[in-house]
């Protein structure tokens, strides 16, 4: 009777123990399966995420072809620049130099006018000399860029000349104090007159032949202009 009794008992524990097997190994293969799935998913998000960076070779060449030809042509036109502004320097340094060598030589070249001012002989073989020496001279820095300012007759210009007196005028022509006395000064008629009236168009050429403004009379020392730029102006004497 025990064991019969028992054997009901003791089939019913083996199910229970094989029931709860089958629980307990159903439970495992969830979590394998579970587990499975992430794996997949991640590497489908990984395959997604290579597809997403991986780019068409074509485009990527083209895309660091248009970088280098960009840095190329900044750096071309940086030393572009670079180069005109070098050379622009050296440029400026060079006409520096050559102005001060200019500049030194105006004092010889002023000795050497005073030298030519005061000849004794003008046909003698020293005074020749001298005379061509100079004209080689003034020809040579003529053809460098030096021009010399000697206006005798011109208009005054403040910007090339320099004025340092004020020359005597000239007395015209007949002046009542150095002349013969006109007629007109007896309260004759001065024959002259109908002369002076029909000869309004003369009148009005000479009129307008007079310059506007004062005259270079006399040029006490030349000055020099370098390549556009007034190095010296000239020291002169004017008249009006």
């Amino acid at each position: 009777m025990a064991d019969t009794f028992g054997s009901p008992a003791g089939g019913a524990g083996d199910d229970g123990m094989v029931d709860g097997g089958v629980v307990d190994g159903g439970v495992a293969d969830g979590e394998v399966t579970g587990a499975a799935a992430a794996s997949a998913a991640a590497e489908a998000d990984a395959a997604a995420a290579d597809a997403a960076v991986a780019v068409d070779p074509l485009a990527q060449v083209t895309a660091e072809r248009d970088e280098y030809l960009d840095s190329l042509r900044r750096m071309q036109a940086e030393f572009e620049n670079y180069r005109k502004r070098t050379q622009k320097q050296q440029a400026d340094e060079a006409d520096r130099a050559a102005r001060s060598l200019v500049e030194k030589l105006l004092p010889v070249l002023d000795v050497l006018d005073l030298a030519a001012a005061h000849l004794g002989d003008p046909g003698s073989n020293d005074a020749t000399a001298l005379v061509q020496a100079t004209a080689l001279l003034n020809d040579v820095l003529g053809k460098a860029g030096l021009e010399r300012v000697d206006p005798v007759g011109d208009v005054f210009d403040p910007t090339l000349h320099e004025a340092v007196g004020q020359a005597p005028a000239e007395a015209p022509d007949g002046d009542a104090t150095t002349g013969p006395a006109s007629p007109a000064d007896d309260g004759g008629i001065d024959p002259t007159d109908g002369e002076r009236a029909g000869d309004g168009g003369a009148a009005t050429a000479d009129t307008a032949a007079v310059p506007d403004g004062p005259v270079v009379a006399q040029v006490m020392r030349a000055g020099y202009v370098w390549r556009g730029t007034v190095v010296r102006p000239a020291m002169v004497l004017v008249r009006g």
